[in-house]
């Protein structure tokens, strides 16, 4: 076996179905064979024999012996094993990320012959950046739970982009222009990035019209979901290092700080919309020379029909709609 990644989940399919049809468990059923799989995936997520046997229902005893005999039939090592710890092997690594993808397909596949009948249940893994997912789709995860009492759902709330095969995440949400890929993108709507300060220091200092006027104000540096502001030398405008009067790497920081005078900030449009609505801070000018950025919600190719992934899609165009985010 090699470690080489796959990328295309139709080459995934294909790996998972060779592997079922005789050369895993070869004495077993498909359906044996799917288990043993699954159970291999649950000891890697849970680094466990005990915690994927408990939840499988099934003993220690019986996953071990799960667990050695694919290695066995594969003729490589998947897991290192301690008496403290359990850990994947780098063929091990690779081996999950082709069976997550793999089995997501089939199980894909089952719901799209039942003609999508089920209800969410399960386990439905979200990725988001960390503020727009505290603002914007806990609400989400929130009215799915308390819908459909069988789900499960694992919010990865982290601002740097995830491979949502590598991680095992069925959707992961995107604040940008993003480049072709094999995974299927919603766009749910837009924000653009904007200037904004607090009244307070807009009175004492007064209220820049232009790109132009920022050279002679206080300036807040802070970081979003894309990492520090690189394009705060828009249009030929330098700012002198001193003007700098704060650079932190949390916006919601960096918002606290505009919101108590320290001087103009930079955000996107949706970080401070309650800061706005309250008159806690005000918006400066369009800042005309950054594009709009599309909100988009991406999934692997044939999930759409998964009856965790349709009631999510569902309930998040419904959310943004009502927050003024969605814009088709």
């Amino acid at each position: 076996m090699t470690a080489t990644k796959l990328d295309d989940n139709l080459e995934i399919l294909h790996f998972i179905i060779v592997i079922l049809d005789g050369n895993l468990c070869g004495d077993g059923s498909t359906m044996d064979q799917l288990r043993t799989l699954k159970t291999f995936i649950s000891v890697a997520e849970h680094a466990s024999f005990a915690e994927a046997g408990r939840q499988l229902s099934m003993s220690p005893t019986t996953v071990s012996r799960a667990i050695a005999a694919l290695e066995a039939d594969l003729g490589v090592q998947l897991l290192m094993r301690t008496t403290r710890s359990v850990r994947l092997t780098d063929e091990g690594a690779d081996f999950l990320t082709r069976c997550r993808a793999g089995i997501a397909e089939i199980d894909g596949a089952f719901t799209t012959v039942r003609g999508g009948r089920s209800i969410p249940r399960g386990i439905l893994t979200v990725t988001a950046p960390v503020m727009f997912g505290r603002l914007h789709i806990m609400p989400v995860v929130v009215e799915l739970s308390q819908q459909y009492p069988d789900l499960q759902v694992r919010l990865l709330l982290l601002d740097r982009v995830v491979n949502l095969i590598d991680e095992g995440a069925d959707i992961a949400i995107r604040i940008a222009d993003l480049p072709d890929s094999s995974l299927h993108m919603l766009r749910l709507g837009e924000v653009r990035r904007i200037f904004s300060a607090s009244p307070a220091y807009l009175a004492a200092r007064g209220r820049p019209t232009s790109l132009a006027d920022l050279r002679d104000h206080d300036m807040i540096w802070g970081e979003d979901e894309y990492g520090p502001h690189r394009g705060w030398g828009l249009n030929g405008v330098k700012w002198p290092s001193r003007q700098v009067r704060l650079s932190v790497n949390n916006m919601d920081a960096a918002i606290s700080a505009a919101v108590s005078g320290l001087g103009v900030v930079r955000t996107l449009s949706y970080q401070i919309a309650g800061e706005v609505a309250t008159g806690r801070l005000e918006h400066l000018f369009a800042d005309d020379a950054a594009p709009v950025l599309p909100i988009s919600l991406l999934f692997q190719s044939g999930r759409k029909s998964h009856p965790n992934v349709r009631a999510f899609i569902e309930v998040a165009k419904r959310h943004l709609r009502e927050s003024s985010l969605q814009t088709v």
